[in-house]
Parts: structure tokens; sequence; C-alpha cells
């Protein structure tokens, strides 16, 4: 299967409104020339983005204003990527966390925590392949996991779930696929140093974090090279395979040490 090419080809990025989407809108249209639909919940972050990459990159960028934990806003999504123009790509990287112990998460942030992770990336990877799946039709869907759906993390209880689910998912219906030029790639990074990580909770944290352009230059080459899974960063993979040999549940314990000590400095701070 030959690489991806991005080259004035339309790609839909949702979350682009900032952090890793942000980012990787911005490669696609300066590096690789690629013409973007760009979907998020803030319209002005996406206009701007807009102007700057038309004016800058001399590429095309269309905006959709959508907040993926409403169906009728998944429905425009679809509707107005699939027409107007040829869709090549699809990155699937919006999402939300919620950071804390489980039982102090409102009910409200659960639902949308689960629209927006869960429902919205089946709705809209169930509809994209079967736009993919015709004959001769080229293209290439990532849908972006996380290392903590290898390795939960206690105090994101729930977004550790929802990307273990999605990269489940995407792995099974990925050998599903009869078209031989489409594919579908599970994106999996750890932390990464974007909005979603830039409050007090993380602070003890950062240290980790993979810088967003080193994260959004690995993910868009996971995407054009076909890649079934990947996790980027050397120090992640190793640490890994590493962490494959060892119990999950002491894995797990360490993590829930480190985050517990972040939010208990968190609260001393108060």
């Amino acid at each position: 299967m030959n690489a991806l090419n991005f080259n004035q080809k339309w790609i839909l990025v949702t979350g682009a409104s900032s952090g890793l989407g942000y980012e990787m809108a911005q490669q696609l249209a300066r590096k690789y020339k690629a013409n973007l639909i760009v979907a998020a919940r803030r319209a002005d972050k996406l206009n701007q983005l807009k102007t700057e990459l038309e004016q800058q990159a001399g590429v095309q960028v269309k905006v959709v204003v959508a907040d993926l934990s409403v169906p009728e806003d998944i429905d425009r999504l679809l509707q107005e990527s699939l027409n107007g123009q040829q869709l090549y790509g699809a990155i699937l990287n919006a999402g939300v966390t919620f950071f804390g112990p489980h039982a102090d998460m409102p009910a409200g942030d659960f639902e949308r925590l689960l629209q927006t992770n869960v429902v919205s990336v089946v709705r809209l990877t169930t509809e994209l392949v079967k736009h993919f799946e015709q004959p001769g039709r080229e293209g290439g869907i990532m849908v972006v996991s996380s290392m903590a759906a290898l390795f939960p993390v206690p105090y994101q209880a729930v977004y550790s779930g929802t990307k273990a689910f999605i990269m489940s998912f995407v792995n099974a219906l990925a050998l599903e696929i009869t078209n031989p030029q489409l594919s579908l790639t599970v994106y999996a990074p750890g932390g990464i140093a974007t909005e979603m990580t830039e409050g007090e909770k993380f602070n003890d944290l950062k240290g980790w974090l993979m810088p967003v352009a080193q994260a959004a230059h690995e993910g868009l080459d996971a995407l054009q090279q076909r890649k079934y899974n990947h996790v980027p960063g050397a120090l992640n993979r190793i640490g890994g395979a590493f962490m494959k040999l060892m119990p999950k549940k002491f894995i797990v314990g360490q993590l829930g040490k480190t985050y517990r000590k972040s939010l208990a400095k968190l609260q001393e701070s108060k």
C-alpha cells in the first residue's frame, strides 16, 4: 500500500481550535500543502486559523463549528465534510478529560466525555469508512487514542476507558475493510503539552509531557505511512514495551501515586 499524499487533498481535523489538532492542521497546511476542514466548538479560533493558513500557506480551509457531544452537530459535520469537496483523509482528534477522583465527577461531565470521546468517534468513523469503501477511492482515517488505553490512569478513569474503547474499536474495524487503498490508524500519544494539560492539576506531571509540535509530526507521519497503531516518542515506546513485562496492577498503581501527589499539592496550595 502506497503512502498517502496530502498535497492539495482535503483532510478533516476535529478538535482543531487548540492543542494537537491545531498543530496538526498547521503542519498539514504548511508542510504538506493540504486543504483542510477544521472542526471545533470555538468559531473565533477556527476562523483565525482559516485566515492565517489561507494567507500564509496558500491552502483552502473550510470551518465547521461543532460540539461533538451533540448528535446534530455530528450529523452536520459529516454533511459538510462529505459534500462540496472530495475528502481524502480524516484525523479524529477531539477529546475531553476529567482529572480528579472519579466520585467527584459530575454526571453531566461524564455524559459529555462519553459522547465526545466515544459516541462521536464511532459515528464519524462509521460514516467515513462507508464513504471510503468504494473501489479505487484512496484515503486514510486516524483516530487519536492515548497511552492511557494501554495503561489506564487513576484519576482519569473514564478518560482511560474511552481511549481503550476507541483503540479496540478502530483496530478491529481496520481488519474488516475491503478497500485496499483505505487505511485506519490509531495514534496513542502519552501526555502532550496542550491546553488540556495547562491546569494546576498537571503541574507535577508537566516534565513528562511531549512538545505538541513533535506529537503532531509523529502523528501525521503515522497517518501518511498507514500505520496500524503508533505510540510517539522512542522513550514512550521503550517504556511501554518494558511495562508490558510487569504486572499491570503495579504499573497502574505507580501512575496513581504520581497523580495523587499532584492532586494533593493542588489542594495544599488552595
